[in-house]
């Protein structure tokens, strides 16, 4: 045993890893309907490797951290800022309430079971999960009128009892959030997120890697001609609403088109359109056939953000009665996006600077169409670390701020400073679309990667001392750490399901979670939403919990 404590000690990573490959695994698993989860899985076992006693470095855990939340903060950051205001009274309340019955819970088993002020704070560390109530509960004690010796064995119940309830705080939290909340309202996390996002976009379709649409807006048909005779590809292309001809083939030679180019019975046409208007113009033209050598085309998808102020304050239907037939030749608009929302491609829709338009065409059309309308985004896999290396040192350095009132000190920590960056950085990317690229795959890992790994980091610098604390003191320490986790959260759950009136899981699983500053929760949330729907209840309930429960500290000092 003293030989692999020695190796890991050199290379400690490798315990965090394999809490994760063992975590994941066991996570995967269900019993009915219950799924612990990777993230519940990774602590788990990383609670159990702890017994090589192999010590983790603090700045592995907050740059886990860090990556997981600011990639969280980022995704949300445009609908966090458009929700701010009245609308969000209801996380303010639910934010309030957790911690108020937080504190009369700790108050009320300390009195119970004559625990002293130090395990009281340490179980209101511990037990909600926010490790900033160490701090600010050991301050409150050495203001207290006592002997050095007892003020020093205060606080050194201060760290018992965060080392004995942590664990099961964490996990008592996933367990409430993740299964007991949606089995209480009867739904399912990934059906309401579903539902949200499908109102957040007005009904418009998102589409995953890998999906398609069965019936697609856009469509391609090859066509031999038998009617239209002589007729230009500008006359043709006038016939239908939002069609173009892509390709012409003429006795097995493929023919340059231009607007003037004339179209000739025997002819092998590709059109492109919009499928109505493609369906409609079918029987004008002739016989539909299911393939022709060589003149099959690559269409793109490329968004553009609209600059050019000929454009700007204009209806799309004067735009489309205006515009050259040359310049709108094969450029087929698929949405608008203002702010994130979905605008509707309705002909009295008025587009506006910055204005993100997504368009299909070959590549030579969209190129056209972009130099004609404003500037591309790019479209690459590669992450934009110029923007996100400064969101992340933005972000640290906010989290070192302390403001203090009176003697309490408050500070968003590393964790809710790079929060705050995240949802600011997140929403500069939607004004300036041309820098800070982080793909969806790259800011998933971020997630996947810094949330696992930090509980796993938790798991092994607390797992040990908590299972000797345990072993020393009995498990009615631990118990009563349950009690600390359970009782706010179930509590909170009925106050927001009964009182604020929550009716969507998702979005009450994200506040729920946030509330109780239970970030392994909301990982598990939103592992199973599926999508960023938890993320602005969570940043809003997550900012307010790090001040009020970092109260709870001198309060318990006080009161206990």
């Amino acid at each position: 045993m003293t030989w692999l404590q020695s190796q890991l000690s050199h290379s400690p990573e490798i315990l965090i890893f394999l809490s994760l490959a063992i975590g994941f695994w066991i996570g995967q698993f269900q019993l009915g309907k219950f799924q612990l989860g990777g993230v519940a899985g990774s602590l788990i076992v990383a609670v159990a490797l702890s017994l090589l006693n192999v010590p983790i470095d603090n700045g592995v855990k907050s740059i886990l951290f860090a990556l997981f939340i600011y990639a969280v903060g980022f995704e949300s950051g445009p609908q966090f800022f458009k929700s701010l205001g009245p609308s969000s009274i209801k996380e303010i309340l639910l934010a309030v309430f957790m911690a108020v019955v937080g504190l009369i819970t700790i108050l009320a088993l300390a009195k119970i079971f004559h625990l002293d002020k130090g395990l009281a704070a340490g179980l209101a560390a511990g037990g909600m999960t926010q490790s900033a109530i160490i701090g600010t509960a050991s301050d409150a004690i050495a203001r207290l009128d006592l002997p050095l010796d007892q003020i020093q064995k205060l606080q050194s119940n201060v760290a018992i009892g965060y080392a004995v309830t942590y664990i099961f705080g964490s996990l008592g939290a996933i367990i409430v959030c993740v299964n007991i909340l949606p089995k209480f309202m009867g739904k399912d996390i990934h059906d309401d997120a579903i539902k949200a996002q499908n109102q957040q976009l007005k009904g418009a379709f998102v589409l995953t890697s890998g999906q398609s649409l069965a019936i697609p807006d856009i469509v391609g048909r090859i066509y031999q001609v038998e009617k239209l005779d002589h007729l230009s590809v500008t006359q043709i292309e006038t016939m239908g609403k939002d069609i173009t001809i892509e390709r012409l083939k003429r006795k097995n030679r493929l023919i340059d088109i231009t607007p003037d180019t004339l179209i000739q019975q025997g002819d092998i046409v590709l059109i492109v359109g919009r499928r109505a208007d493609v369906v409609a113009i079918a029987d004008q033209i002739g016989k539909e056939l299911q393939s022709a050598d060589g003149i099959d085309v690559v269409m793109s998808t490329e968004d553009i953000v609209l600059k050019n102020p000929k454009y700007i304050g204009r209806t799309l239907g004067d735009i489309k009665s205006s515009t050259s037939a040359i310049l709108k030749h094969g450029i087929f608009i698929l949405s608008i996006k203002r702010n994130d929302d979905p605008v509707p491609l309705q002909d009295d829709t008025t587009v506006l600077q910055g204005d993100v338009i997504t368009a299909y065409g070959v590549e030579q059309d969209l190129k056209r169409f972009a130099h004609e309308g404003g500037i591309p985004i790019p479209n690459t896999i590669r992450t934009d670390w110029i923007f996100h290396g400064a969101g992340l040192v933005v972000g640290l350095l906010i989290g070192l701020i302390v403001i203090r009132i009176g003697s309490i000190p408050i500070t968003l920590g590393a964790g809710g400073g790079a929060l705050l960056s995240g949802l600011l950085f997140g929403w500069l990317r939607t004004r300036h679309q041309t820098s800070g690229s982080m793909p969806p795959a790259a800011s998933q890992i971020l997630k996947d990667l810094g949330l696992a790994g930090f509980v796993a980091a938790v798991g092994l610098q607390s797992g040990l001392q908590a299972i000797q604390t345990i072993k020393e003191s009995g498990v009615s320490l631990f118990m009563i750490g349950v009690l600390v986790t359970l009782i706010p959260l179930l509590l909170s759950m009925l106050f927001a399901r009964y009182i604020l009136r929550y009716d969507n899981v998702a979005v009450l699983a994200g506040a729920l979670s946030g509330a109780r500053s239970a970030n392994p929760a909301f990982g598990g949330v939103l592992d199973k939403a599926g999508n960023t729907i938890p993320t602005v209840p969570f940043a809003i309930t997550y900012a307010l919990a790090n001040v009020f429960l970092t109260l709870l500290g001198p309060l318990v000092v006080a009161f206990a």
